[in-house]
């Protein structure tokens, strides 16, 4: 029903929109803005026109009419772990050297309506674009118009319809892990996995689980945390009390720590019993004891590629390209060895 001029050359605008939807130009930005004060039959017609026109907000335009922000969003997870705090930390870098300031939006769930709420603030902060540092379990018809209205940029994987996307690739992150402790001569290798809702956890699990169907070993039972040292712990406890473990990988340096404590604590010594390894290789890891064997995250590149990416989508709304994959990297320290009795059979 809604039909472009094959010849037009210019991107639609807002007025395009309104006169698909036959509304006013004021409704289409009441409902590009998530205002909640609009029929939804209206923001409906609105959302259904957007689409059709593939019609992109310019926010450029949008701030010049009152005086630029030069500010862009970030959604963060409360309670924000050490990784989270450098990834944040690498994306108010790169805005700074940009000449953009950054905002922050915390929410404490990742329910969809929590999320809608964070997006929201942002919006009206008139942030230039986004960064999603939270993963998008469920997306909702206020995500994808929010979304849709501020250039957005995920970095885990998860997005909308209009969403950038820059993620480690978490599968090659849980084979480099994985295959180092089976090179090492391990038999298999036990995972204490992140949050079953986090891409990166998952995306952690499938290789880890992958990596040791491929080299034919046996692959045990998960053991699930929650990203925190606490759930490392309670994880170690169970696998000190397992005698056949003798390797661990682990979703976060931070749950390693938690994992090596408690097997201390069960009389298993770390690397001379189990060899233990974590993902992030946050500051802390080098000095744990012993210092620990890790999947290096380079949160400061990522946090760069996102800014990158979203500079790119607020000077040229709606061109929307392929997810960036980051490269993660191994990085050897005490924590692995070989099994004390391995019988040559590695």
């Amino acid at each position: 029903m809604v039909k472009q001029n094959a010849g037009a050359k210019r991107p639609p605008g807002m007025a395009d929109v309104a006169r698909a939807a036959e509304v006013s130009a004021q409704t289409v930005s009441r409902v590009l803005s998530g205002r909640p004060n609009v029929q939804e039959r209206t923001r409906d017609k609105v959302m259904a026109a957007v689409e059709q026109l593939g019609y992109r907000r310019n926010n450029a335009a949008r701030v010049l009419s009152s005086g630029r922000s030069r500010t862009i969003g970030v959604v963060t997870l409360r309670p924000h772990y050490y990784s989270g705090a450098l990834l944040t930390s690498g994306i108010e870098s790169a805005a700074r050297e940009a000449g953009y300031t950054v905002n922050a939006a915390a929410t404490s769930s990742l329910d969809t309506s929590a999320i809608e709420d964070a997006l929201s603030r942002l919006a009206d902060q008139d942030v230039e674009g986004v960064v999603l540092a939270v993963p998008l379990i469920h997306t909702s018809r206020r995500i994808e118009q929010l979304t849709a209205s501020v250039p957005t940029v995920t970095i885990d994987g998860s997005r909308t319809s209009a969403t950038e996307v820059v993620a480690v690739d978490q599968a090659l992150a849980a084979c480099l892990a994985t295959q180092h402790l089976l090179d090492l001569g391990h038999d298999s290798v036990w995972h204490v996995t992140g949050p079953e809702e986090w891409l990166e956890a998952a995306g952690r699990r499938d290789g880890w689980r992958d990596t040791l169907a491929a080299a034919g070993r046996p692959v045990p039972p998960a053991l699930e945390g929650d990203w925190s040292p606490a759930s490392g712990y309670r994880n170690g406890l169970v696998l000190g009390r397992i005698p056949d473990v003798t390797a661990v990988f682990v979703a976060s340096d931070e749950m390693a720590f938690g994992v090596i404590k408690a097997l201390h604590e069960a009389g298993r010594r770390v690397p001379e019993d189990i060899s233990v390894v974590g993902v992030d290789n946050i500051e802390l890891a080098e000095y744990s004891w012993p210092p620990l064997t890790t999947v290096a995250q380079p949160f400061a590149e990522m946090g760069a590629l996102a800014v990158t990416q979203l500079l790119r989508s607020i000077a040229a709304p709606g061109a929307l390209s392929g997810p960036k994959p980051v490269e993660p990297r191994l990085v050897v320290r005490s924590s692995t060895a070989p099994p004390r009795a391995s019988g040559g059979d590695g």
